[in-house]
């Protein structure tokens, strides 16, 4: 959709690659240079060519060199390594910030005006610092196309930032391994320009623009999978690492309280309380501490309209 022939895709590209071809040249070197003097040493000191043993006292100069230039390309690798890595740690004081949430398995990202996106939307040229947050397990942030990944660690409040020089659609990974469905945890990240960006910031129609009113439960469904709740429930009946919403609603289930079977009927303060306090009451059969709060993230009228939408769901 966007193309800008030339522009790297954020500011640490150039750096970052600088690092790594730097480091590949080096070895390069010191591979094809060391194989050579095996070769060299062995050709010249063969068996045949050298029939009694002799003894070499060595050579204090050659020591020296073979000391002294190692120890150089080492220094020069860190140099630029340090280059690239160095800024990375020190984030401007302007630009947006935005905060991502990671958790088993989706990143969600909360904007300074209370917008909640599925997909990380920057603006181009702007310096973007994320605020990264991690709910339940050790997560990471890879941007390949930007050359920045940054690890997430439950309880620990990190920050990451770049500057989107080039408009289009990126890849977003985590690259620390999460649980059973890590390789499936991805968004998308969307630079667009500055002025597309403002009216997609003022914009909080955008989510209601998405859902078909005259469906029921419609609006319900995208916000569950906005929040990707059907990375741990499904809507089929299958299961796998949560309870299905196939059939939920109404139905009677037991659940561990407090390390007793409870008999408990699904209804509206169920399906709240487990929304908000997931680890009061967990489904027989299933584990304890997978799922995190979603205090302050889903709204009331956002569980009323999940609720809705759990209603269509009848076996």
């Amino acid at each position: 959709m966007y193309s800008t022939t030339g522009i790297e895709a954020s500011n640490f590209v150039s750096s970052f690659d600088t690092a790594f071809f730097s480091v590949i040249g080096i070895s390069i070197l010191l591979l094809v240079g060391i194989t050579v003097l095996m070769l060299y040493f062995v050709f010249k000191y063969n068996r045949k060519k050298n029939k009694v043993a002799e003894h070499i006292e060595g050579n204090t100069k050659l020591e020296i060199i073979w000391t002294i230039i190692p120890t150089l390309l080492a220094l020069g690798m860190f140099y630029f390594g340090w280059a690239g890595w160095h800024p990375m740690k020190n984030p401007p004081k302007d630009g947006i910030t935005i905060t991502t949430i990671a958790r088993m398995w989706n990143f969600s990202y909360l904007y300074e005006n209370g917008k909640q996106s599925a997909e990380l939307v920057v603006p181009v040229g702007m310096p973007v610092k994320l605020k990264l947050i991690s709910v339940d397990v050790l997560h990471s942030v890879f941007i390949p196309a930007f050359r920045v990944k940054e690890d997430i660690i439950p309880g620990r409040e990190k920050i990451m930032w770049f500057i989107p020089q080039k408009a289009g659609v990126y890849d977003l990974y985590c690259a620390e391994y999460c649980g059973l469905q890590h390789s499936y945890m991805s968004s998308d990240l969307r630079a667009i320009p500055q002025e597309e960006f403002d009216k997609w910031y003022t914009d909080t129609t955008a989510l209601a623009s998405t859902v078909d009113e005259s469906v029921p439960g419609a609006a319900g469904f995208v916000i569950m999978k906005t929040q990707g709740c059907n990375a741990c429930h499904s809507s089929d009946g299958s299961k796998i690492i949560g309870p299905s919403y196939l059939g939920l609603w109404g139905k009677q289930h037991i659940v561990v309280r407090d390390g007793q079977d409870v008999l408990v009927t699904v209804d509206s303060a169920y399906i709240r309380k487990s929304i908000y306090e997931p680890n009061a009451e967990i489904v027989k059969g299933y584990q304890k501490g997978l799922m995190q709060s979603y205090d302050k993230v889903i709204s009331e009228d956002d569980i009323s309209k999940i609720i809705d939408y759990l209603k269509t769901l009848e076996e």
